[in-house]
């Protein structure tokens, strides 16, 4: 019996490619860098969490990130992504959802955003539904992760 969409998605996947493609067919973008870093964790209770960030941050001057100049917060943010909350799928459309009940980027917190879902050659790929405005373009994030071996 086929696995549903739920099942093949729970588990840690490892981000192996984050890129940002216009829809006016510009210039990819690597919005983290050429190497991002990141975790996504799908629950079999139904909750997820994503963390992504551009491996090459700075640290702090300051030990503690309490004491953080202006400047390091910009590119602690600018820098790093995460939020997490109820996930859930539609294996129709080949979707996941994601219901932000954190996030570190506070106008999420409480949004739905979708994902279309495509397995191929063992990878996980991720894409925004919808596109959506950054830098002064139209765009879409496509995600590519793979799953962690125990």
């Amino acid at each position: 019996m086929e696995k549903t969409l739920f099942e093949k998605l729970t588990g840690t996947w490892t981000l192996v490619d984050l890129i940002e493609v216009p829809v006016n067919n510009d210039k990819i973008a690597l919005p983290m860098g050429e190497k991002p870093k990141g975790l996504i964790i799908y629950s079999s209770d139904g909750y997820m969490s994503a963390q992504i960030m551009n491996p090459d941050r700075k640290n702090f001057i300051q030990e503690q990130w309490t004491n953080a100049n202006p400047e390091e917060y910009t590119l602690e943010a600018s820098t790093y992504l995460s939020y997490s909350g109820p996930f859930h799928t539609d294996d129709e459309k080949q979707m996941v959802s994601h219901t932000l009940y954190v996030s570190l980027f506070p106008n999420w917190t409480g949004q739905t955003q979708n994902r279309k879902v495509l397995f191929k050659d063992g990878l996980l790929h991720l894409e925004s539904e919808k596109p959506f405005m950054n830098n002064s373009r139209m765009v879409i994030h496509k995600l590519t992760w793979k799953r962690v071996k125990i």
